[in-house]
C-alpha cells in the first residue's frame, strides 16, 4: 500500500528532478576549494584558561581575617551599659524585670477588649517614655562609670514599668467587669 504511494509520488515528480551527472573533475575541483579554505584559515590556538582564583579568594580571606580581628577586639566592650554588664546580681535583677514586664505586657493583651483599646493605647505610650528614659540612663551609666545613683535609677525605672502595668491590668480588669455587670442589669 506504501509502495504504491511513493511511486505515485515519483511519477508526480517526473521531469522536476535533477538527474544530470556531475562533470568529472567535479570531485577534484570540490577538494581544491576544500584546502584552499583550510590554508587560509589557519586553525586558532587552543586557549588555556589558567584558573586565577586565588586572587579573589585571597581578597576574601583578607576580608574575613580583619573582619574577625574587628570582631574580636569589640566583643568584650560593651556600649550598651545594661545592669548585667556591673555584676552578676544585677545581671539576675535585670532578667527578672525584664520577664515580669513580658509576662505583664502579654497579659495585658490577653484581656485586651475594644472597651479597653484606649487604656491599653496610653499604658504603652507612658511604656514608651519610660524605655526612652531608660536608654537615657544607659549613656549615663557608660559616662559615670557604674555610678550607684544611675544604677538605682535605672532599677526604679523597672519597678515604674510594671507597676504602670499593674494599673493598667487593674484598670482593665475593673472596665470588664462593668461590662459584664451592665448587661445583667438590664
Amino acid at each position: 500500500m506504501k509502495k504504491d504511494t511513493i511511486e505515485q509520488l515519483f511519477d508526480g515528480l517526473q521531469g522536476q528532478l535533477d538527474v544530470a551527472q556531475p562533470s568529472e573533475d567535479h570531485k577534484a575541483n570540490f577538494f581544491a576549494k576544500l584546502q584552499a579554505t583550510a590554508v587560509t584559515q589557519a586553525p586558532e590556538p587552543v586557549k588555556t584558561t589558567s584558573l586565577n582564583w586565588w586572587k579573589p579568594l585571597a581578597i576574601a580571606a583578607s576580608v574575613l581575617l580583619l573582619a574577625g580581628i574587628f570582631w574580636t577586639q569589640t566583643a568584650g566592650i560593651s556600649n550598651e551599659g545594661n545592669l548585667a554588664d556591673v555584676s552578676p546580681e544585677m545581671e539576675q535583677t535585670q532578667d527578672f524585670f525584664t520577664q515580669t514586664i513580658e509576662k505583664e505586657l502579654s497579659e495585658i493583651r490577653k484581656k485586651s477588649t475594644p472597651q479597653t483599646r484606649e487604656i491599653v493605647e496610653s499604658a504603652i505610650a507612658n511604656l514608651a517614655v519610660l524605655e526612652n528614659n531608660y536608654k537615657k540612663l544607659q549613656k549615663d551609666l557608660i559616662e559615670s562609670g557604674e555610678d550607684k545613683r544611675v544604677i538605682y535609677a535605672m532599677i526604679t525605672n523597672f519597678q515604674n514599668r510594671i507597676d504602670l502595668l499593674q494599673q493598667v491590668l487593674e484598670q482593665m480588669n475593673a472596665v470588664n467587669e462593668l461590662t459584664t455587670l451592665e448587661p445583667a442589669r438590664l
